[in-house]
């Protein structure tokens, strides 16, 4: 199976088993970095102890059922006998082989799935919950309508199980943090039940679309939900993003996704611009080059982020005007601002395939009367001095080629 089909939560012993683990998070602590593990909440691995002991906390289904949809169901022996079940999946795909759907409308199963969570919450310092927006009640319904009935005959519960889950994790640890993987447009409704960050796909199809004015658009939602938005260009589930951007598109995208309010979420191997997606099925992939370019790229895009007011500033998405009557090539320009602890930063992106054009005025209100200097983060060299007065009247005129970007440091210079 995939690390998605789990049998129980605890490291092999072949890793070294849970003292491993402690040790492990206690290097992690030294330099300041905290553990986030994966929960499983939609279903467990054929091989769960559940299986044959609680067969009832698994959605069931009759010989009927594995006839007609043999993808979908399994049989499976229990102690109390052969019994069909369902296996894991969502309302749009076939199940998932190795998995087993657990049942969400049954209070014994909840519980259980409670207690699992305590446990993971007693070995990191916050858990991404895969596929979080399943065990929703109304997914739930949509999925499987009466088979999630439960099958020992108890009442069924129809009470969204995140918020308890939630408050039982942060229970067991103060502080501890929840990442939801959802899609379907169900992030908000996630974030209203108590998650610190959702996936944010609908920034990334925006991206990989090259829509300037709907990433524009999407970056005008409500400011609690962008802080709480987990940004990203590849995840095991999407193409690599090497493979999946050009490589002027995904620079220009990179600055766009990583430099916006949320939580930045970097895939292992996006860095040095890996191209093959490989199944979590396997544990072997082909050897790949690094690609040079990609990887010095980032390695001055994180430095940016390290910034502190990209980390605790005040964040303000700005404008773009016309530069001049007829040219409509500002409409692919997206411009935004980062100011806090005294230090401030400019992004501009010509989210588009053709030089273009425009003015942004700049949201600051002291420029006028002073001397300002803009220097390229991402391209040191790049420097331009430009007057207050100038930036706080018409604006400051942007003429940048397809793709093209700045990480403008302003600083005043007298």
């Amino acid at each position: 199976g995939s690390p998605f089909a789990v049998q129980e939560y605890v490291v092999n012993r072949d890793f070294g088993g849970p003292r491993a683990l402690e040790h492990f998070r206690k290097r992690l602590a030294d330099r300041g970095v905290r553990l986030m593990l994966d929960f499983v909440p939609n279903h467990t691995a054929l091989d769960h102890p559940w299986v044959r002991v609680h067969p009832e906390f698994y959605v069931r289904g009759g010989d009927d059922d594995l006839a007609r949809e043999p993808a979908n169901y399994r049989l499976m022996i229990t102690d109390r006998g052969p019994v069909v079940l369902a296996h894991g999946r969502d309302p749009y795909f076939p199940g998932w082989p190795d998995t087993l759907q657990v049942n969400y409308r049954h209070a014994g199963l909840r519980e259980a799935m409670l207690g699992v969570l305590e446990g993971i919450a007693g070995q990191c310092d916050g858990v991404r919950c895969d596929m979080a927006m399943l065990v929703l009640p109304d997914v739930i319904a949509r999925t499987w309508g009466d088979r999630a009935l439960p099958s020992d005959g108890s009442s069924p519960v129809d009470s969204p199980f995140w918020p308890a889950a939630i408050e039982r994790g942060r229970r067991r640890r103060p502080g501890f943090l929840f990442m939801a993987e959802a899609y379907w447009d169900l992030e908000w409704t996630l974030q209203q039940q108590g998650f610190d960050y959702t996936y944010d796909k609908r920034l990334y199809d925006r991206l990989h679309a090259q829509n300037a004015g709907a990433v524009r658009g999407h970056l005008t939602a409500d400011p609690d939900y962008q802080r709480r938005s987990a940004r990203f260009l590849e995840n095991h589930d999407e193409p690599r993003a090497a493979a999946a951007f050009p490589p002027d598109v995904h620079e220009a995208a990179g600055v766009l996704a990583f430099f916006v309010p949320g939580l930045r979420f970097i895939h292992e191997g996006q860095r040095s611009g890996r191209k093959l997606r490989v199944s979590n099925h396997l544990r072997r992939r082909a050897t790949e080059p690094i690609d040079q370019i990609l990887s010095s790229y980032y390695s001055r895009l994180l430095a940016c982020l390290r910034r502190p007011e990209v980390r605790d500033g005040d964040f303000t998405l700005l404008d773009a005007r016309p530069a001049w009557d007829g040219n409509p090539t500002w409409e692919r320009f997206i411009a935004f601002a980062w100011d806090g602890g005294g230090r401030r930063l400019l992004a501009a992106v010509n989210y588009g395939p053709t030089q273009g054009q425009c003015y942004v005025r700049l949201p600051f209100a002291d420029l006028p009367g002073r001397a300002l200097q803009l220097r390229d983060l991402m391209s040191p060299t790049t420097v331009y001095d430009r007057p207050g007065d100038e930036l706080a009247g018409r604006g400051l005129y942007l003429d940048m080629p397809a793709w093209g970007y700045h990480l403008f440091e302003i600083t005043a210079r007298g």
